[in-house]
């Protein structure tokens, strides 16, 4: 090689390396999520659990003070899971109760999701709403945190059971958001293998959808995962689920440890979801959904017709929406049919289909009884074969302690909103029980030169960028052992992303139960 060669190829890799730099510190820059105040969007450390009884697959929590770890630290070497995880499906505990790494019980630790953020991104455009964005944490600018932006200058928030509402209007999340945020209460394509043994969430399990009054659903069908319908006639036959057989309608999250699962509140905005076969002549399918007393069906006929209608118990159904789909002749693939009732409104899909009634914006719009439980059901007539019925969850923001539901969040709960001012943005993470974050912050922020913000603010000069995606899910592996494709040092401090959790572990008896960021 000669002396021209050798200096051009030093002068190639002195300009990739400048435009690397340049390119990390003004345009993106790769960071891992060590913790889980943003699960199940991004997940930090964790464990990935299949139910002993159904095999539903999730993600546990991994907590390094539970193993007298430091914050950050990821393991390398698998280790028992010593607290107690309940399956978000049929709500079956598992627990090992091991305090070793006896190695017959342990289990692979999984780094958290690895993200690429646009940094520089908020200097040229306004921050929207419902964007997950990387900051300064304002209480230690050092570290920065990831969560999700809900509130904006000039605003007033406030949280109203689980929803966010901004000068007094109910935000309601885009439809790409609200895919994320959906959680699983039930899953019919899993069902437990020993449902005598007691240790579901209220004793054995039993199969939580329950015919009423004389309704002739099969919740066998031809297999054990299939509803189906074989009845004559107009006559409307009703399945409902009955929550005290599996897993209720609390703001859990399958990410936590179960021991709050009691100081949880009622979830209402719910969904419910099949992919039925074609529809047969002279049949139809429905689902209802039941919020703070009031009662809606979403249906879908034969003949193409889909409505949503409003029930009231001694009178005639009100019609609330029509519309239409494309029927498609009986070979045809299934296809899915959801109906759900989340953020004030009702949405019925079927297929590519969707019909949407909106039930207003204010608090009291969709009912102001908080207290009566929300119902669910699968309705029909005619003949129905129904496949993966699932039923899920809105992502519901907590306004109180997980620990004690007597004490109110710090700012932003019922009747106590916050008003932001000029560059203030408020922030929540979507593990609502777990998170530090503009809820919680006790403290003023600091600045330079001796500046403050106000306490539960994000100042703009504090937004560092937007989340853009996942690179390398936290999940993944080409081998279960020694090579990874991305290094990460242990305990390398990135992003904090502001988990509280009250850490109750079964290590040791020095153990202590704290908040931590």
């Amino acid at each position: 090689m000669t002396a021209d060669s050798i200096y051009h190829l030093f002068e190639w890799l002195i300009t990739a390396l400048a435009s690397t730099l340049v390119f990390i510190i003004f345009m993106m820059q790769v960071y891992r999520i060590p913790t889980g105040s943003m699960a199940d969007t991004l997940k930090g450390a964790h464990f990935r659990l299949r139910c002993e009884q159904c095999g539903y697959a999730y993600d546990y929590d991994f907590s390094p003070r539970s193993y007298k770890l430091a914050e950050t630290v990821v393991p390398s070497r698998d280790l028992p899971v010593l607290k107690e995880a309940c399956c978000p499906s049929c709500g079956y505990r598992y627990r090992t109760g091991m305090r070793t790494s006896d190695p017959r019980h342990a289990r692979e630790v999984f780094k958290g999701d690895q993200i690429f953020v646009i940094k520089c991104i908020y200097q040229f455009f306004e921050p929207n709403r419902w964007d997950v964005i990387v900051f300064k944490n304002p209480l230690e600018p050092r570290i920065n945190y990831i969560k999700r932006l809900v509130g904006k200058p000039g605003e007033k928030v406030e949280i109203i059971d689980g929803d966010i509402y901004i000068n007094n209007r109910i935000m309601r999340k885009p439809p790409d958001v609200q895919e994320e945020l959906w959680m699983p209460i039930y899953d019919n394509d899993y069902i437990p293998a020993r449902p005598a043994e007691p240790r579901f969430g209220q004793g054995s399990w039993s199969q939580p959808f329950v015919n009423v009054g004389t309704s002739r659903w099969d919740p066998s069908g031809s297999g054990s995962t299939v509803f189906t319908l074989n009845e004559s006639g107009r006559g409307v036959h009703r399945i409902q689920y009955n929550p005290s057989s599996g897993n209720d309608f609390r703001a859990i999250h399958a990410y936590d440890p179960p021991e709050f699962i009691p100081y949880m509140p009622i979830c209402s905005d719910l969904m419910i979801r099949c992919y039925p076969k074609p529809i047969a002549a002279e049949s139809a399918l429905g689902a209802e959904l039941g919020k703070y007393g009031r009662r809606y069906e979403g249906w879908i006929h034969a003949n193409g017709q889909m409505m949503i209608r409003r029930i009231e118990t001694g009178k005639e159904p009100v019609l609330l929406a029509s519309g239409s789909f494309a029927t498609e002749p009986d070979d045809e693939g299934m296809r899915e049919f959801r109906f759900a009732n989340v953020d004030h409104q009702l949405i019925l899909e079927y297929g590519s289909a969707r019909l949407v009634h909106d039930l207003g914006r204010g608090s009291g719009d969709a009912g102001t009884n908080r207290t009566i439980y929300p119902e669910a059901a699968i309705l029909g007539y005619g003949r129905l074969e129904l496949h993966h019925i699932a039923l899920f969850r809105d992502l519901h923001y907590l306004s109180t302690d997980a620990t004690n539901p007597q004490r109110p969040i710090l700012r932003g709960g019922p009747d106590d909103p916050i008003v932001l001012g000029e560059g203030e943005y408020f922030v929540c993470g979507d593990n609502s029980p777990f998170s530090s974050d503009s809820r919680w912050w006790e403290k003023p922020g600091t600045g330079n030169k001796g500046r403050t913000f106000p306490a539960g603010v994000v100042p703009r000069e504090y937004l560092v960028g937007k989340a853009f995606f996942v690179h390398w899910p936290g999940g993944y592996r080409v081998m279960k052992k020694f090579f990874r494709f991305i290094p990460y040092v242990e305990g390398m401090k990135v992003i904090v992303g502001g988990q509280a959790g009250w850490d109750r572990s079964e290590a040791g008896p020095d153990t202590e139960t704290e908040r931590h960021p």
